[in-house]
């Protein structure tokens, strides 16, 4: 099978265009100019330069391929307008979804977000529970999605993949939660009985070539999530046993940090100032985010594999290995 992958410099669509090439399809890469890609050509995968938001480079890079994995975006990053992430998250999955069917592709998947469903008050939520972003990544995901739902109605034969929280090798998103735990400066904001359901990347690449394989996938959308859903209490308390530290017992009440929150947005926003805190990190620590796969297990016969324990070990040795962490027990390092 030939497929391209969009987002392969990125942590996900890194590991599943090696993957696809380990298995033995021959990979194309849409990249863009002046990034870092020499990773992807000594795993065998081929170049194609260009941007996601220009439709002819989509039409371009998905020429001859069967296959379409789609899992570019903008994630939170400071300093972007709304404008620029619509363009991404929108644009580039109408770029992708125009560039399938000019090249008559047997089929698309396209990588969304959880985050669709906001906080999930009636744990835990199935593809079918209601729909309700809470920022302007999650809604312009949402925004995508529309978008390929129409493609699908036209008869288009494409998959949605909505990932839990992604982690593992390569991952640096919770880098700081490691470092901090580590460090012993880690503070749980609330009760820390909410829970975070997450996914390791090799679970995940797994969910994806399910959804790139199976004939019942066409048309659907999956909820592609690791095994269990910590507390955030549980979380942390792994987070520490894989960096070797003792867990922390420290915990403040939120609303404060969620009032202090609203206070830095309001000051430093109109000023164009990151703000040090935001709503949204304190609400990580208040949101249910707790998942059902049992579609994914029913159509597509998904079993994650990887324990969530078995997982922050793997990405605590990661960091290790690659300085970003102090050896497991040296915190005395950091």
């Amino acid at each position: 099978m030939k497929c391209l992958v969009t987002g392969a410099t990125g942590f996900a669509g890194g590991h599943l265009a090696r993957k696809l090439a380990r298995q033995g399809h021959t990979v194309r890469a849409l990249v863009r100019p002046g990034s870092s890609f020499q990773h992807l050509v000594e795993a065998g995968i081929e170049i194609f330069e260009g941007q996601i938001t220009r439709r002819q480079d989509v039409i371009g890079a998905a020429a001859g391929v069967e296959q379409i994995y789609h899992v570019a975006a903008v994630y939170r990053t400071a300093g972007h307008p709304d404008h620029y992430y619509r363009n991404v998250n929108v644009g580039g999955t109408v770029n992708v979804l125009e560039a399938a069917r000019a090249a008559d592709c047997e089929r698309v998947v396209h990588c969304s977000t959880v985050g669709v469903h906001g906080h999930v008050e009636q744990p835990p939520a199935s593809e079918t529970y209601r729909i309700k972003p809470g920022d302007i990544y999650q809604k312009t995901k949402l925004e995508a999605e529309v978008e390929v739902q129409e493609a699908i109605s036209r008869g288009q034969p494409v998959t949605i993949v909505r990932p839990a929280a992604i982690y593992g090798e390569g991952d640096l998103r919770f880098l700081k939660l490691f470092r901090a735990i580590q460090k012993r400066r880690f503070v749980m904001i609330g009760p820390g009985t909410v829970r975070l359901h997450m996914v390791y990347i090799e679970d995940l690449v797994k969910g994806f070539m399910l959804c790139g394989s199976s004939p019942a996938a066409l048309g659907e959308t999956f909820i592609i999530a690791g095994p269990e859903a910590p507390t955030l209490n549980q979380l942390s308390a792994e987070v520490a046993d894989a960096v070797g530290v003792p867990p922390s017992r420290i915990k403040i009440p939120i609303t404060p940090v969620y009032v202090a929150g609203w206070l830095c947005e309001t000051v430093c926003t109109p000023l164009g100032i990151d703000p040090p805190l935001h709503r949204r990190r304190v609400s990580f620590f208040d949101h249910h985010r707790e998942f059902d796969v049992g579609k994914a297990k029913r159509l597509l016969h998904y079993e994650p594999s990887v324990s969530i324990a078995e997982g922050l070990r793997r990405t605590a040795r990661w960091y290790s290995d690659q300085g970003l962490l102090p050896p497991n027990g040296d915190s005395r390092r950091s």
